[in-house]
C-alpha cells in the first residue's frame, strides 16, 4: 500500500507556523484558551479601502492578479484583527480558468455567456488544468508567506451551486431550469455535477497544496433542495470534492443557507467542521449533528446595522449557544453586507476575542 501524498513541508500546518493557532485548533475539534472570529465577505465591499481597489478593475480580473488577492485578502486581518484570512476570490473563478464564459455583473452576480442546458453545452466543458491555477497558486503563496502564523482558509463553490449558475445562466429565484434537468435528465445532469465537482476539487486542492490551513466549500443555493433531492441530486458530487482533499491533514467546512433540514447530510459528505446559517441555533445545529462535529457561526449579519447593544446581546447568546458543541469558530450566519460599518465589525472582534 502507498503512503497518502503529504502537504509539502514548508505549509504552515506542517512547518508548524498555523497548527497551534486558536483557528486551527478549533477546527480540529480542540477548544482553543479563546474563541477565534473570522467573517465571510469579511475582505469585500464593506471596506473603502476594498472599494478603492476594485474602482478601475473587474471583480474577475481582480480575482486573477496575485498581487491584487494578496492586498485584498489582507485588508480585514489588518484592520479588524480576525484570527483567519479568507481567500479573495469567487465561486466562479474556477469556471472561468476551465474556459466558461462567464462575468460578474454589478447589481446582478454571475452571467455566462450561453446557459448550459444540452448535453452538446455540457460535452463542450473543459477539465480545469493545473497550468491554469498559477495565479491562484501564487497568490496562495504570497498570503501565506505575509500571514505568519495566521491562517489563511480557501474556498470553492460547491457543484450544485455551480451548476445551477450554469444552467440558469445568471443568479436565480426558483431554479426551474435547474430542477427541471435534475429530474428529467438525469444523464446529463449527472454528467454536469461531474465535470463541476472535478473543476472544483481541482481548484480546492491547488489553493490546499500551495498553503491554505483550511478549505470551506461553499452551497450557496443548497436550501432551495428538499432532503431526498439533497442526497440524491448534490451530496454524491460534494463528496467527490471533498475526496479531491480528503488525504490532505487540511480542516474541511462545509456551509450553506437555510439548510437546517440538511446539516446532517452536508457534514456526511466529507465535511470535517459545519458552518451554521442564522437561521438555525448552534446549540440545535450541535444536537442535529450528534455532538461530534465542531461548528462554525452564525451571528446574524443583519443586526451589524443595529444598534450595539442588540448586537452585543445576540453576539454573547450565539457564544453561549457555541459551548454546547466540541468546538466554536464564531463567525456571522452569511456574509458581511456591503452596508456593513466598519468600525462596528472590529468591536465585534474585539467583543468576541474579550468574551471567549
Amino acid at each position: 500500500m502507498t503512503s497518502a501524498p503529504a502537504l509539502p513541508t514548508t505549509h504552515p500546518l506542517i512547518s508548524g507556523k498555523t497548527t497551534h493557532s486558536p483557528i486551527v485548533q478549533a477546527y480540529q475539534g480542540v477548544r482553543p484558551d479563546r474563541r477565534p472570529i473570522w467573517m465571510m465577505r469579511q475582505a469585500g465591499r464593506s471596506l473603502p479601502e476594498y472599494r478603492a481597489i476594485r474602482a478601475s478593475v473587474p471583480m474577475l480580473e481582480s480575482c486573477l492578479r496575485p498581487e491584487i488577492v494578496t492586498e485584498i485578502t489582507l485588508q480585514p486581518v489588518s484592520r479588524h484583527r480576525v484570527d483567519a484570512a479568507i481567500f479573495f476570490s469567487d465561486i466562479v473563478v474556477p469556471l472561468k480558468l476551465a474556459g466558461v464564459d462567464v462575468d460578474i455583473v454589478a447589481g446582478v452576480g454571475p452571467v455566462m455567456g450561453s446557459a448550459v442546458r444540452t448535453r452538446a453545452d455540457i460535452d463542450r466543458l473543459r477539465p480545469l488544468e493545473i497550468e491554469a491555477l498559477h495565479p491562484i497558486v501564487t497568490a496562495v503563496q504570497m498570503l501565506t508567506s505575509e500571514l505568519g502564523e495566521i491562517p489563511l482558509i480557501g474556498f470553492a463553490g460547491a457543484p450544485f451551486t455551480l451548476a445551477s449558475y450554469l444552467i440558469e445562466g445568471r443568479p436565480s429565484r426558483d431554479y426551474i431550469n435547474t430542477k427541471i434537468m435534475m429530474r428529467e435528465n438525469v444523464e446529463s445532469w449527472n454528467a454536469l455535477l461531474t465535470w463541476a465537482a472535478g473543476v472544483t476539487g481541482t481548484f480546492l486542492r491547488a489553493q490546499a497544496m500551495a498553503g491554505a490551513s483550511a478549505v470551506q466549500l461553499f452551497d450557496s443555493w443548497a436550501g432551495a433542495l428538499s432532503l431526498d433531492e439533497y442526497q440524491t441530486f448534490a451530496a454524491p458530487y460534494s463528496a467527490l470534492v471533498m475526496d479531491a482533499v480528503s488525504d490532505l491533514p487540511v480542516p474541511r467546512i462545509h456551509f450553506g443557507t437555510k439548510t437546517q433540514d440538511l446539516l446532517t447530510a452536508m457534514r456526511d459528505v466529507g465535511a470535517t467542521v459545519m458552518g451554521v446559517d442564522q437561521h438555525t441555533p448552534l446549540d440545535v445545529a450541535n444536537e442535529l449533528l450528534g455532538g461530534q462535529t465542531p461548528l462554525q457561526g452564525n451571528i446574524n449579519p443583519d443586526l451589524l446595522c443595529a444598534d450595539w447593544d442588540i448586537l452585543a446581546d445576540h453576539t454573547r447568546d450565539v457564544l453561549r449557544r457555541g459551548l454546547t458543541a466540541p468546538a466554536h469558530v464564531v463567525n456571522l450566519g452569511h456574509g458581511v453586507p456591503k452596508d456593513a460599518d466598519p468600525d462596528v465589525l472590529t468591536r465585534l472582534v474585539e467583543l468576541v476575542q474579550e468574551e471567549g
